[in-house]
């Protein structure tokens, strides 16, 4: 049955591939972006767009919108602890502001854009939702405190909620895939070495206790994080606030992905090792059991290959 979602930062990476599977799903999208950090042409054919801030979101929002997917945050770790007051006013302020919104206009369904960095160094692998969230940065403490809130707006006023903490999101889908401004993620960072945009890319830290000394991570392809999503609307509870970890399962290594693109792109990318990065725990991989046992959802482009060659191909049409 067609319904009608509004999407919260529907013009970045994520929020832009999932508008994009609600529309080829048949339902009305109407997509709420600043564009502080996501871009227009990223917006999906035959979303509705509003340019605006998430504050202001009783302005458009009413009964006649089944549900509100959230990914409007801003996500640089780095700049979190620079400017942890950006972090907390947009993550934290906008979102008690579209909760406020989505109160007064009876829409009861939320599925929010989470992450893995509300674990902090994990206490054991594959991490679990049951495990201690210990966020070591100001980011990762703005969407557990998001996830606070969300608890509380389910217990005190019915909402059905699903948060989705993901782990290393990447690929393509199409039109969509990452555009970060300044980038900081590991397989468009490798893939501008093969553009040739970059000169090496930054090892940060050989000396780990993994198979090769570099940090391990589990990756999952983007279009089966956006089927999650959707999945998650449907599996939404009044009352409830369902926490689903996203990923594959298993993990690769820094140097693992390094070579993946040398094999998929057949171009040389040199290393430079670097010191360790403050923080960067050895291994960071999902169980993803509770997502396959409440959403019916697994992991379908688990092939690390077929997600560095859909980015790879996303990255030559862009440029």
């Amino acid at each position: 049955m067609s319904a009608k979602y509004l999407v919260t930062g529907g013009a970045g990476y994520v929020g832009s591939v999932v508008a994009q599977h609600l529309i080829e799903a048949g339902h009305e999208v109407t997509v709420l972006d600043n564009l502080s950090t996501g871009f227009r042409e990223g917006v999906p054919a035959g979303a509705t767009f509003i340019e605006g801030d998430i504050r202001d979101a009783a302005k458009w929002l009413d009964s006649s919108y089944a549900a509100v997917l959230h990914f409007a945050a801003f996500s640089q770790v780095g700049e979190s602890v620079a400017k942890p007051e950006k972090y907390w006013d947009n993550n934290v302020g906008g979102t008690m502001a579209l909760l406020a919104a989505m109160r007064d206009a009876h829409v009861r369904t939320l599925v929010f854009s989470s992450t893995a960095a509300t674990y902090g160094e994990p206490v054991s692998t594959p991490i679990k939702e049951t495990d201690p969230t210990a966020p070591t940065s100001p980011y990762g403490a703005s969407k557990l405190a998001v996830d606070h809130m969300i608890t509380g707006e389910a217990k005190a006023h019915g909402l059905g909620a699903v948060s989705l903490r993901y782990f290393n999101v990447a690929g393509a889908y199409g039109e969509f895939g990452e555009r970060h401004d300044p980038e900081s993620h590991l397989i468009p960072l490798v893939l501008q070495v093969a553009q040739g945009r970059r000169e090496a890319i930054s090892v940060f830290g050989d000396d780990y206790a993994t198979p090769d000394g570099t940090c391990v991570r589990d990756y999952i392809h983007v279009a089966d994080l956006a089927e999650a999503h959707l999945r998650a609307l449907d599996a939404a509870t009044p009352g409830e606030h369902l926490i689903c970890n996203l990923g594959n399962g298993s993990g690769f290594s820094v140097r693992e992905v390094i070579e993946t693109v040398r094999q998929v792109t057949g171009h040389p990318i040199p290393e430079v090792v670097a010191a360790r990065r403050g923080g960067d725990p050895a291994v960071l991989v999902a169980s993803a059991a509770t997502a396959h046992e409440r959403l019916g959802w697994r992991p379908a482009r688990a092939d690390l290959a077929g997600i560095v060659a859909d980015a790879w191909a996303f990255a030559q049409r862009k440029g």
